[in-house]
């Protein structure tokens, strides 16, 4: 029970669903993340504090850099099912497929300026 609770507690925001989407079969800079959402950072913070509390997504610190993506071998099949459903269901979600427009337009940035400009 207690899983299930901290994963619908994670899927219960929209934004949180963006970030989780955005980090399908790639790792992101949490500044690559701000940029997305257009968020401010400790809102995105925040946010992927509840996904990792979730157990949706995992995160690697590297210098003064945080990065997320879709927690694999360590998350419980609750938040595997989680992951795949919402990834099925909202693939031809429009909202969706700009942030996937977006993303592809903030990966071309070089992550240490964007980064830098984030700090």
């Amino acid at each position: 029970m207690h899983d299930f609770m901290l994963i619908a507690k994670a899927l219960a925001d929209k934004n949180r669903v963006r970030a989780l989407l955005a980090l399908r079969g790639r790792e992101l800079c949490v500044c690559q993340i701000i940029a997305l959402l257009d968020l401010a950072p400790s809102t995105v913070s925040k946010h992927m504090s509840i996904l990792k509390n979730g157990r949706l997504v995992e995160c690697r610190k590297q210098g003064r850099w945080n990065y997320y993506r879709i927690d694999g071998e360590n998350a419980p099949a609750a938040a595997k099912e989680a992951v795949a459903w919402v990834s099925k269901s909202l693939s031809k979600c429009p909202e969706i497929n700009e942030d996937r427009k977006r993303l592809r337009e903030i990966l071309k940035i070089d992550p240490e300026k964007l980064c830098h400009r984030m700090a």
